[in-house]
């Protein structure tokens, strides 16, 4: 039995969700219940591409083995001590991952957000402590279109009213420059209060936009210049998903603090990490942040194994090829509904070009009954990131329901 195209059991779940969950998400018209590598199944059984990979957190793929591994075997011996007392994975990890990356310690946390939160918190703490700014004085930039997320903090540095209307008053001190814009970032630095930039190197909720090159670069050489923490938001590009583990290494640059999450768990938990030099990190003592949560034992052994995951499986290398390969593909449909394809690894966007505003929205539901799940973003536009460790044949495949779903548009 159909309601609505979708089957009673189907059905019965988003009834339950529209009574008793917040509307706070608008997600397409599909109930899942299964993953494994880059499919979802929903309650019917139907299989799906998937082409969102939870907004990056699965690039390794739904459940992967090695992870749920490590994730059982953890949990079954401890999940958590707080940090009032030392677990014995926590050293381990905290030298994993610094060595994994190249620097002196970590502050693990739980959520992207809460990177970033972190993240700001270093680098008004340093730009006190460090460099000489007054007490409540300091200033973040940010690049307008940012998202890192919707607490307070976030949305004060967000220009989408979506994420800000009516949710003031907001957090002081952030102020906004055009992204991919060197000019005016360097015009904002004789501020001699700027503690720092956080930026994202591909700009992925506002549709994948990536900047010129050179523009990374240039903001390491500006915040070296004018003594200016540089912080990168990793948290989607980062891991594999651009083809390079960092995307700030397609230029060979390095943050002075780099925030990840998402795929840092293989999305099987929330586990975030912000990664900082001594001279930045050990401004913070005991007592002045932290988290219930972070750090925890369980977290620490599921993002070792992710983190081993993706240089043993080499998917850094496969999101550059099967990037390529996608973009390609895409543009040969030679479609009169796609204006523009960008992208870098597997991170890429499509924007429709369609009288109809719904047209993008309408091209997802297409996907979706075609399987593929893919979601509109900012109106015009639809990601496509798949699990890194998808195959050629599988591009194709999909190339080809996006095609055949393109038609309904007509």
């Amino acid at each position: 039995m159909l309601v609505n195209n979708l089957s009673l059991r189907a059905a019965q779940y988003l009834e339950l969700e529209e009574k008793f969950g917040a509307h706070n998400y608008h997600p397409l018209p599909v109930v899942i219940e299964k993953g494994e590598g880059v499919f979802l199944y929903d309650v019917d059984g139907k299989r799906y591409y998937d082409f969102l990979s939870g907004y990056s957190a699965v690039n390794q793929g739904h459940c992967h083995p090695k992870i749920i591994g490590a994730l059982i075997e953890q949990a079954q011996k401890l999940t958590l001590t707080s940090r009032a007392f030392h677990s014995n994975l926590l050293g381990e990890y905290a030298q994993y991952i610094t060595s994994y990356f190249g620097y002196d310690k970590v502050l693990p946390m739980n959520t992207g957000v809460e990177g970033g939160e972190t993240a700001i918190k270093l680098a008004r703490r340093w730009a006190y402590t460090q460099k000489g700014v007054k007490e409540n004085e300091a200033k973040i930039i940010f690049a307008e279109g940012n998202f890192w997320g919707r607490t307070l903090a976030a949305i004060s540095s967000s220009t989408d009213p979506s994420s800000y209307a009516k949710f003031g008053p907001f957090m002081p001190g952030f102020e906004l420059v055009p992204y991919n814009d060197l000019v005016a970032l360097e015009k904002s630095f004789q501020d001699k209060n700027v503690a720092a930039f956080m930026v994202e190197p591909i700009q992925g909720e506002a549709g994948v936009v990536i900047p010129n090159d050179g523009y990374l670069k240039g903001v390491r050489n500006l915040c070296t210049e004018y003594n200016v923490l540089f912080i990168a938001d990793e948290i989607q590009t980062g891991l594999a998903r651009t083809g390079k583990m960092l995307a700030c290494d397609h230029e060979n640059v390095k943050p002075d603090i780099l925030i990840l999450g998402k795929a840092l768990s293989g999305g099987t938990m929330p586990v975030s990490a912000v990664l900082c030099n001594d001279n930045i990190m050990m401004n913070i003592k005991p007592g002045e942040h932290g988290s219930t949560y972070g750090g925890n034992p369980l977290a620490c052994a599921v993002a070792m194994v992710a983190l081993q995951v993706l240089k043993d499986e080499q998917m850094a290398e496969n999101a550059e090829a099967m990037g390529i390969l996608l973009r390609e593909e895409l543009a040969k449909l030679n479609s009169p509904f796609i204006k523009i394809i960008r992208g870098k690894g597997l991170l890429n966007a499509i924007v429709i070009e369609h009288e109809n505003k719904e047209a993008s929205w309408d091209l997802c539901i297409a996907l979706k009954d075609n399987g593929l799940l893919a979601k509109p973003t900012h109106g015009d536009k639809i990601r496509f990131a798949p699990p890194l460790n998808i195959t050629r044949e599988q591009i194709l495949e999909c190339v080809e329901i996006i095609g055949k779903s393109l038609n309904t548009l007509a």
